[in-house]
């Protein structure tokens, strides 16, 4: 999952223009991105290994369970985005803004922000339980090792992206082929030589278990965690101008990549439930533990260790382009309305916002603490994910919102690709993000004995505290000469 940067990247605008025109023999001509490069970009934005033990955990059920959020929610937003990223180039911000107001622009832009608060803790205790099967296996489940691992890491991180290193593109660029493509190939291949030699697998793979078994809300509760999963699918809507024909090709792009997506999400999450029991699965942990299985079973366990790197150099250099997106996008935004005081608008000499992202360090940090307090790791893992989510989720809620109204007080703004059924799409995708939202109250049956108080509690009060009174206040104190002084007389306060 990655994110989208804010108020940037004028080309779809620029690209649609030319498409008007016909270039002169030997003058430059229109740059049109193909339907196939535009599903391969998705792709690599949304799928990877991480969800992976979340769904395992239900075996073949882990096939509805993806298929079903695909369904309501991932195909919603990428057709959303699309229409909103052709008429209204700039992000979220520009969206929320124009179909509905400002301060919810600004809310829609604060969560996509403030969702990486909770998400790198729970990205980077992967990265610690993964790192942990090349030192010591038995740190995987160490709270205190893990919280150690996420400070280190992130300001480590923060130090790094402070220099403006050109070397975080790069990283990132490889991550889906030597953290994502190859360690997901290989373990399907090891997954599927393990059945066909006749062994059992761990979980059942027959018609009766293509359903999760129903025993309640909290029987599903899981699927929320997708949501997250398939979150970033709009950041590649802003291309949709550079298509030749956007009204055929995007549908056919978002189609092939959501297929894509499906088959690098299911097909590993198969492979792990094929050789790990779901009681002995760590949710942080769970794709090593899979490894370790079949390289043990294969007589090539030294293979953990090379697999493990390889997973976590991904994760890094992943964290690396993240740590400074969401925070520029918040900066870009805040600079031109003032939403932010000055103290945090600056920038360092390499064009860095590193008051922001010492901020957000700092919560990070006490979040990453609770590690060493909470006696499970994948109980920990698990509340930061869907506290996560929820904030996003957020996002998503306004967008879907924006897209009914614009299409009511903005029927003839130009666009390059226009939903279907609008109406029909954008409301199908608001209510299973609400829907998403509400279940994720409901503590997951895998992990019973903690008061479902104290659950409700903490997922509620992260969302709360986060995604709503932070920004509230920074609109509440807000004063017009936190504007810019180059955006002065140009923006407006409201």
């Amino acid at each position: 999952m990655t994110t989208t940067e804010q108020v940037r990247d004028e080309r779809p605008t620029t690209v649609a223009a030319a498409d008007t025109a016909a270039p002169a023999p030997g003058a430059g001509r229109a740059q049109f991105l193909s339907w196939a490069t535009l599903a391969m970009m998705t792709t690599a934005s949304v799928a990877n290994l991480r969800p992976s033990p979340s769904m395992a955990i239900y075996g073949l059920a882990a096939v509805f369970l993806y298929l079903l959020p695909a369904v309501v929610f991932l195909l919603p937003t990428a057709l959303v985005s699309a229409e909103l990223a052709s008429g209204w180039p700039g992000g979220v911000y520009r969206w929320v803004s124009e179909g509905l107001s400002k301060p919810l622009g600004f809310l829609a832009v604060w969560c996509q922000f403030a969702m990486t608060i909770a998400y790198y803790p729970s990205l980077l205790a992967y990265v610690a339980s993964t790192f942990a099967y090349v030192i010591d296996p038995s740190l995987a489940d160490n709270g205190l090792y893990i919280a150690v691992v996420i400070v280190v890491i992130y300001w480590s991180g923060v130090l790094i992206s402070s220099r403006g290193t050109k070397a975080v593109a790069g990283l990132s660029s490889m991550g889906l082929v030597i953290g994502t493509l190859i360690p997901g190939v290989v373990l399907v291949a090891l997954g599927l030589v393990f059945l066909a030699q006749g062994n059992p697998s761990a979980a059942p793979m027959d018609g009766g278990h293509v359903l999760p078994p129903w025993t309640g809300l909290a029987s599903l509760v899981l699927i929320v965690n997708n949501f997250l999963s398939y979150a970033g699918m709009e950041m590649n809507g802003v291309h949709v101008s550079a298509l030749r024909e956007p009204g055929k090709q995007y549908p056919r792009a978002m189609f092939t990549a959501t297929g894509l997506v499906l088959l690098i999400f299911i097909l590993p999450a198969l492979a792990i439930s094929w050789v790990m029991p779901s009681e002995n699965l760590s949710l942080t942990a769970g794709v090593m533990q899979a490894f370790q299985g079949f390289f043990d079973h294969f007589h090539v366990g030294w293979l953990t260790k090379v697999v493990g790197v390889l997973l976590v150099a991904a994760a890094l250099g992943g964290m690396l382009t993240w740590l400074a997106g969401p925070s520029k996008g918040l900066l870009m935004v805040s600079r031109q309305e003032g939403y932010l005081p000055p103290v945090l608008q600056k920038l360092n000499k390499n064009g860095v916002p590193r008051n922001i992202m010492v901020a957000q360090g700092v919560l990070t940090t006490l979040i990453a603490l609770l590690y060493a307090f909470i006696p499970d790791v994948s109980s920990a893992y698990w509340i930061f994910s869907v506290v996560t989510t929820q904030i996003y989720l957020v996002v998503y809620l306004l967008m879907f919102a924006a897209v009914i109204r614009l299409r009511a007080t903005r029927p003839h703004q130009p666009r390059g690709f226009r939903v279907p059924a609008v109406h029909l799409v954008a409301g199908i995708g608001f209510a299973a993000s609400v829907g998403a939202m509400c279940i994720g109250f409901v503590p997951p049956e895998q992990f019973g004995g903690g008061p479902v108080w104290r659950y409700v509690l903490t997922v509620g009060g992260g969302l709360l505290v986060l995604g709503f009174l932070a920004p509230l206040a920074f609109l509440t104190f807000r004063k017009p000469h936190w504007v810019a002084a180059e955006h002065r007389g140009s923006g407006t306060v409201e």
